[in-house]
């Protein structure tokens, strides 16, 4: 029987230890190879469209942007290729946006080298990777039984989420909201966790798209 061509994958991540330690561990793995290995978007979109990859991993925070925006212009690049998403957090929102996007899975950067391994064969194979306490939360967005991405905030973060939107400081938000400045940074936390953001901007930005601010 003949033996089944290696898994081409590309990796992507900006962070130069992860990625040699990642690219190691799947070096010595005889059914996958790294046929190329980015630190940003564009040098994602670049190899990708070059090396026609079966699985792309890649990071979620890059230095010019968010990864999950990218997924759906590598997919038009490599039509066969699979995202996995590298992530430090994984939660429902995050999950819901990959899966929104076009990507194949979800995998934390605190997960053991092999059970990273183990997601790229699965996607490769056709399967999708999420922790099994992240699909109904996954599956409530997607089905809208969640209602909108907005139904999770609370009156609270709402309204500290509209003053983001106004380009209020934390310490504006405080005093106009009459909390302590570790309240109102707690409550920018929560609506940054909850929209899947990693900046103040970020959020608005989402919030905006996603209709939270009309």
């Amino acid at each position: 029987m003949p033996t089944a061509p290696p898994i081409r994958l590309v990796l992507v991540e900006d962070h130069a230890m992860v990625a040699e330690a990642i690219g190691m561990a799947l070096a010595r793995t005889p059914d996958i190879d790294v046929v190329a290995k980015a630190g940003s978007i564009a040098g994602a979109l670049a190899d990708t469209s070059r090396c026609q990859p079966d699985v792309v991993v890649l990071d979620r925070r890059l230095p010019d942007g968010d990864g999950i925006l990218a997924i759906e212009q590598l997919s038009a690049l490599a039509p066969r290729a699979r995202v996995l998403v590298l992530t430090a957090e994984a939660t429902a929102s995050v999950a819901a946006r990959v899966v929104a996007a076009g990507g194949a899975g979800l995998v934390v950067k605190s997960s053991r080298l092999g059970d990273l391994e183990s997601a790229v064969r699965e996607v490769a194979a056709g399967g999708v990777v999420f922790a099994p306490g992240l699909l109904p939360g996954v599956l409530a967005r997607l089905t809208g039984r969640a209602g909108h991405v907005g139904s999770a905030l609370t009156a609270r973060e709402r309204e500290t989420l509209l003053l983001l939107a106004e380009g209020a400081s934390t310490y504006e938000i405080s005093e106009r909201m009459g909390v302590t400045r570790n309240t109102a940074r707690n409550h920018v936390q929560h609506v940054l966790e909850k929209l899947g953001a990693r900046s103040k901007l970020e959020a608005v930005a989402f919030a905006r798209r996603d209709g939270l601010l009309d």
